[in-house]
């Protein structure tokens, strides 16, 4: 409809033009969009504000005498206001739209935009022997919603990982696990305690490196040691470390609802990138002060060391070879890498040299950047053991949520229920805001039944799916033929979300669906607050296909946010 009001318009300003009431030049641009209240209808454009340098005359003068006569199959009303036309779909669309998102179900505002494309989503990317904290739930978050938005939208989806097996982190923790070996944990441990102990020895081999360079210089034999694999005990000590954090980072990522197609590790990607980099010393690569390095400035970019002094390769060299990796897994259309936007820089040296190396990968590359995810008590560090595991925050808000499920419906609830809604609380923090921002997490706002939260639209969602069963006791069934009054606001909302997918997935940007869903749920507890859906009334049948479709379209949409729904809360 979009596309067909602003064709309209086109043709109708042309009209006026050759009949002398608007002055002949070149069309303006002209915008169609959804307002902001949708009270003013469902479309609008300010033609007269943009056109007014173009014509000649007063916004007000422009919108009058185009609305004054246009007509559009669809729309039922089209109204100057000021420098802004708006158009009102027609009773009959917006039925037909109510149908469509009945009939359609779980299908409706899928497309197939982006079929024939295969996208990679990397993201998460944790490192073994260092606690999973929660500056780790913002990629994971992100980077499972921009896979699903680009599923829903058509596309093949591969998501991976990249999860740093190797490096200096892992010798710090090291020689804090030889040093603290009394404490090594039994078998018979849990994992929890288990990696707990690896980031208790990582925070004090961090400790130790800043402060004693002996001990500093042992961490740097280590380190050499791991990447040549030359010291049997130390290796043991290596896999079973190693074997802990993987197996936990799993238990996350189940609770999360993540599940990876391929897992990329650096003690893989180290040596594929070492080779790339060595076969293109003075190509794309030069020698400076025993290191190899990509001159950055040449681009307007920085300089950055690609295998140090002592023979290392660094992340960027890894990253390097990752890329090699990628393309042997899958050559997809687009490679997409979520992480935190302090790192923008490095990416885009690393994108450089990955155009220079190849000019295939040119465009191939992106980069989504996100903010931090802060508690009240501010940025953590897992060098100083200042961190909030991932873990904890969970398990913190699950706690919350089923404090919160109790008062709400004063009966015990099922613990995987409350898992559902600790992890839509967490994720619904994240997404509901542009991705670049920082956040300051707080579980109560969070996990709240009555705020803009995932556990708000979960129990919305929940609320009519207990209508729809009352309804089919009762033996009233859906007929779009019963209710004949106005169109009501939240009909207007059903034929956004399709749009909305649209833009979040071209956008990468998750937001505009969850604060569409936001004003969606708004607009359905209002409508429901003042008006009995079930009941003998002949509309009650129409009011439960309005129902109905509100629940297709939130259960949809927290989909693509990677959120499960509870039919009953």
């Amino acid at each position: 409809m979009k596309e067909v009001i602003k064709e309209a318009v086109e043709i109708y300003i042309k009209k006026l033009q050759e009949e002398g009431k608007l002055k002949k030049c070149e069309l303006p641009v002209i915008e169609i969009e959804r307002p902001k209240d949708v009270s003013y209808g469902d479309w609008t454009t300010n033609i007269g504000f943009v056109g007014s340098k173009f014509f000649g005359i007063s916004p007000f003068d422009i919108t009058k005498i185009i609305s004054d006569n246009l007509e559009i199959d669809g729309i039922t009303s089209i109204d100057a206001i000021g420098g802004y036309i708006n158009f009102t779909l027609s009773q009959n669309s917006t039925k037909e739209i109510l149908q469509k998102v009945c009939e359609e179900g779980d299908e409706y505002g899928k497309s197939n935009i982006w079929e024939g494309k295969n996208i990679m989503v990397e993201y998460t990317d944790p490192n073994p022997f260092k606690v999973f904290h929660i500056g780790h739930l913002m990629p994971n978050v992100i980077g499972e919603s921009i896979a699903s938005l680009f599923e829903f939208s058509g596309a093949e989806v591969f998501r991976v990982n990249y999860q740093g097996d190797v490096g200096l982190h892992v010798a710090k923790a090291l020689w804090g696990i030889k040093d603290k070996i009394q404490n090594f944990p039994q078998d018979k441990d849990s994992l929890s305690e288990k990696t707990r102990f690896l980031g208790e020895c990582y925070a004090l081999g961090a400790k130790k490196y800043e402060e004693d360079d002996f001990i500093k210089s042992e961490i740097i034999k280590i380190n050499k040691s791991i990447y040549n694999e030359s010291d049997d005990s130390l290796m043991k000590l290596y896999t079973k470390g190693r074997k802990w954090s993987l197996e936990h980072f799993e238990e996350i990522y189940e609770l999360l609802g993540t599940k990876f197609d391929h897992y990329f590790f650096e003690s893989e990607t180290w040596r594929v990138g070492k080779k790339i980099v060595e076969e293109n010393i003075g190509k794309v690569f030069e020698e400076s002060e025993g290191a190899i390095i990509f001159d950055g400035d040449k681009y307007g970019l920085h300089k950055r060391v690609f295998i140090s002094k002592e023979g290392l390769t660094t992340y960027e060299a890894k990253d390097i070879g990752l890329a090699e990796l990628k393309k042997d897994y899958n050559d997809s259309d687009i490679m997409i890498s979520v992480t935190a936007v302090e790192q923008k820089p490095y990416f885009e040296v690393i994108f450089k040299a990955l155009e220079l190396l190849d000019v295939a990968y040119k465009g191939k590359f992106e980069h989504v950047s996100h903010g931090l995810l802060q508690l009240k008590s501010g940025k953590m560090s897992s060098r100083t053991g200042n961190v909030i595991s991932g873990e904890s925050l969970l398990k913190e808000a699950k706690e919350i949520a089923r404090k919160k499920v109790q008062e709400k419906l004063s009966e015990d609830v099922k613990d995987e229920s409350v898992d559902i809604v600790a992890v839509a609380g967490i994720k619904f923090s994240i997404l509901k805001q542009s991705l670049e921002k920082n956040i300051i997490y707080d579980n109560e706002q969070a996990l709240s039944f009555e705020g803009d939260s995932g556990p708000y639209l979960q129990y919305t969602y929940a609320r009519i799916q207990s209508v729809l069963r009352k309804a089919e006791l009762a033996n009233i069934e859906i007929n779009f033929d019963s209710f004949s009054n106005n169109t009501l606001n939240i009909e207007r909302l059903f034929s956004v979300f399709p749009e909305k997918v649209i833009i979040s997935t071209r956008e990468q940007a998750p937001h505009h669906v969850a604060n569409y869903l936001l004003d969606l749920a708004h607009e359905f507890n209002s409508y429901y607050a003042n008006n009995k859906i079930i009941s003998n009334e002949s509309s009650s049948s129409y009011k439960l296909a309005v129902a109905k479709a509100t629940g297709h379209i939130l259960k949809n949409g927290l989909g693509v946010l990677g959120i499960k729904t509870l039919d009953v809360m």
